[in-house]
């Protein structure tokens, strides 16, 4: 019965179902997991919001799932309580001058603003972006320093006129400050920031420019090698060989009591995150890679630890940076291609392409045509391809044709 509520709830209300999931998943992890889950399902997950965001994850009116306040690192309760009082009481914020007028400056602190500011809940208000709230390297002005400035003035004028005899004579005027220009953040900078309060990327993944790779060169999600990994009394194909694509989220060179150089490697990929050991010669030759922001490809295997059938530990064979995937792992390009997509554009482009990126993959071409139930294959034994991007973004635009590879 309870099988049955869950699917009717998934299938009919599927961003509340999504959400409540969300708000009971616990970890970082499986939250990470969930929230792809809801990509996979085609729901919107946004970053938080000053004027969406609730408690936890939360519906708004358009049917997108809403990131919750009480997932960001340095706000607490108090802050949280405060901003959804006022917010409930008086409406929306029209911009961050407003934030500060009205929301209790003691309960929503310096440290609860930086907060929202990093995670994008501010975003909202175009007027500035998320540099500009912090420290101007040329004038070393502190943006939420001025405007929490503002903000105390006009609260501590607004008590004094509330205790003055003739307070509703009294205007406020009080001139709302210019905050500094400045460079926005690189994606890799607003990204961090948002990793270092929320947990997670919010806005985009540092793996986005590689999401061709993920999908078509049969790597191991984490969340599955994982699952591998950490399975009790499991005996993994030792023959078996994985590969696995991931960020460099954090990279320790340390020191054994035996004074051996080891390292310690975590990567992650949209499904979660994992960590791996290297040792002596290993450590030696791929310490290079252990280094945060990095986008890898390990392949690598299970073997038997000190020669003890009851226990395994991944192997790695090689780490190479994630971005010679298509240069070096495409053994064949098959593009199947619709009758009416063999056009003389296309054709020219398809030319062209092969000849500004001659290399070592193969290049088949599956034909058919629907109406008449025709198929036939043409295959290009005098010319290969390096798979590029130019031949990528094109195929993703033109709807008549499909890509697929058979990776080395």
């Amino acid at each position: 019965f309870v099988a049955y509520q869950t699917t009717f709830l998934k299938a009919h209300y599927p961003s509340e179902y999504m959400a409540a999931v969300l708000n009971h998943a616990g970890s970082i992890d499986k939250i990470t997991f969930f929230m792809e889950e809801c990509k996979r399902m085609g729901l919107k997950v946004l970053g938080p919001d000053i004027n969406e965001s609730h408690k936890g994850f939360a519906v708004n009116k358009n049917g997108e799932i809403r990131f919750g306040m009480m997932g960001l690192k340095g706000v607490g309760d108090n802050a949280i309580e405060c901003i959804l009082e006022e917010r409930n009481k008086k409406g929306f914020f029209n911009n961050i001058f407003d934030v500060v007028k009205r929301v209790n400056l003691r309960a929503a602190n310096k440290k609860s603003l930086e907060s929202l500011a990093y995670s994008g809940a501010f975003d909202c208000f175009k007027e500035y972006h998320r540099a500009q709230y912090f420290l101007h390297k040329e004038t070393n002005v502190n943006g939420l320093d001025i405007i929490l400035n503002f903000g105390n003035k006009y609260q501590a004028q607004a008590q004094s006129t509330s205790n003055s005899l003739f307070g509703d004579m009294i205007n406020l005027e009080i001139p709302t400050p210019q905050i500094p220009k400045t460079e926005p953040w690189t994606l890799t900078e607003l990204l961090d920031h948002e990793k270092d309060v929320t947990g997670m990327f919010m806005s985009g993944h540092p793996l986005d420019n590689f999401k061709f790779e993920l999908k078509h060169y049969n790597f191991t999600s984490v969340f599955d090698f994982n699952e591998i990994k950490d399975a009790p009394n499991l005996v993994p194909n030792s023959g078996k060989t994985y590969r696995l694509a991931g960020l460099v989220t954090d990279a320790q060179h340390r020191i054994s009591k035996m004074g051996k150089n080891f390292g310690i490697l975590t990567i992650e990929d949209f499904t979660g995150k994992t960590e791996l050991m290297l040792f002596a010669d290993d450590y030696i030759k791929f310490k290079n890679y252990l280094e945060k922001g990095q986008n890898i490809l390990i392949t690598g295997n299970f073997k038997m630890r000190y020669n003890n059938s009851t226990q395994y530990e991944f192997k790695i064979a090689a780490i190479n940076l994630l971005e010679i995937t298509k240069q070096q792992l495409t053994k064949q390009v098959v593009l199947k291609v619709n009758v009416k997509g063999l056009t003389n554009d296309f054709v020219n482009f398809v030319e062209k392409n092969i000849n500004t990126y001659p290399g070592n993959a193969a290049l088949t071409f599956n034909v058919y045509d629907p109406l008449a139930n025709i198929k036939f294959n043409l295959v290009s034994y005098n010319k290969r391809i390096t798979l590029n991007d130019e031949l990528i973004n094109y195929l993703e635009i033109n709807k008549e044709v499909e890509v697929s590879v058979v990776p080395v």
